[in-house]
């Protein structure tokens, strides 16, 4: 699967990933020499985002959550990210959002997610950090993590 089409403004909020990461760890997220985008892409984890709406929506999917999620880059970019958990889980996550709001970054999240078909994935060790542009104003929030497992079915 290949990068899909970006506009510009898709590309400057994709950029804010790895270069808000970078701010707040002092860390790469991906080794990146010419294109940050194509490496956030292409990284040997999943990577997702989520802009600052009331109900924030996903922008970027890569290839690897892509797959996890079982959807789409167009169809992963317009679902609410409080649809990738489950029902009951929605205030764990919720909880979680607001303690990378006030930190900047957390790097230690493990939760349950939910693809399109259903199937639950706990992942664990996480990192979740704020996105802003260059200027410092909101973006957004991102995470980024290497371990899941599926989690069985109850029923």
């Amino acid at each position: 699967m290949g990068i899909p089409h970006l506009t510009n403004a898709q590309c400057h909020r994709i950029l804010c990933i790895g270069d808000s990461y970078r701010r707040l760890t002092g860390r790469r997220l991906v080794a990146a020499d010419d294109d940050l985008i194509e490496a956030l892409w292409q990284a040997p984890f999943a990577i997702v985002s989520h802009g600052t709406e009331p109900d924030p929506v996903f922008f970027f999917g890569n290839r690897i959550a892509l797959d996890l999620f079982e959807m789409d880059f167009q169809t992963f970019t317009r679902l609410p990210s409080r649809f990738s958990a489950e029902p009951l889980l929605r205030e764990e996550r919720a909880d979680l959002l607001e303690r990378v709001t006030r930190n900047g970054i957390i790097e230690d999240y493990a939760g349950v997610r939910i693809s399109a078909t259903g199937k639950r994935f706990r992942i664990a060790n996480a990192s979740v950090w704020n996105l802003t542009d260059a200027a410092g104003a909101a973006v957004g929030q991102a995470a980024a993590f290497s371990e899941w497992t599926p989690v069985a079915s109850t029923g």
